[in-house]
């Protein structure tokens, strides 16, 4: 298993993983696949070369299967802070350690920026991902009731930190 950047002319296997990922697991994201389906490769691409986004792949051979997206803030009294979106593995590789190395190399560019505190958001109900999320040093300093409606059905949000310094 190889854990790196998700290079530009990888586009195409990005765009098909979090396709899968809105499908298969609605409401764990703010975006819906039927929004997303309409959004060009091109756009895809220019995600992957954003200046102070870094989206990460773990590649299984050459098959991407887990992604997390880590955004550095860059507002002058936010700058010591970045958020992990988007994180998801596919179904068949989960239970084996890569959303945890993932995370790692995530958290690795953080000391590599020199910042202090990663937030992110989970669906409340997703036991199995803020138990792991908890298990990695994050903290639940948030609760957001209704915070996403999935086809008429609202799903309440945590909001976590993990203070690195």
């Amino acid at each position: 298993m190889e854990f790196r950047l998700i290079q530009p002319e990888e586009a195409e296997k990005f765009r098909t993983l979090r396709l899968t990922a809105l499908q298969e697991c609605p409401e764990c994201f703010a975006s819906s696949y039927d929004e997303e389906k309409t959004i060009s490769l091109a756009s895809f691409k220019e995600q992957l070369t954003t200046i102070n986004s870094y989206v990460y792949g773990a590649f299984r051979n050459e098959e991407l299967v887990g992604t997390l997206t880590l955004v550095k803030e860059t507002k002058q009294k936010l700058k010591h802070r970045a958020t992990i979106f988007a994180m998801y593995i596919s179904c068949d590789y989960r239970k084996n350690g890569i959303g945890k190395k993932l995370l790692q190399e995530a958290i690795k560019k953080t000391n590599e920026l020199q910042l202090e505190q990663v937030y992110l958001t989970v669906v409340s109900s997703n036991v199995p991902a803020k138990n792991f999320y908890y298990s990695q040093g994050f903290k639940s300093f948030g609760y957001e009731k209704r915070a996403l409606k999935v086809d008429g059905v609202y799903y309440d949000e945590e909001h976590l930190v993990h203070f690195l310094i």
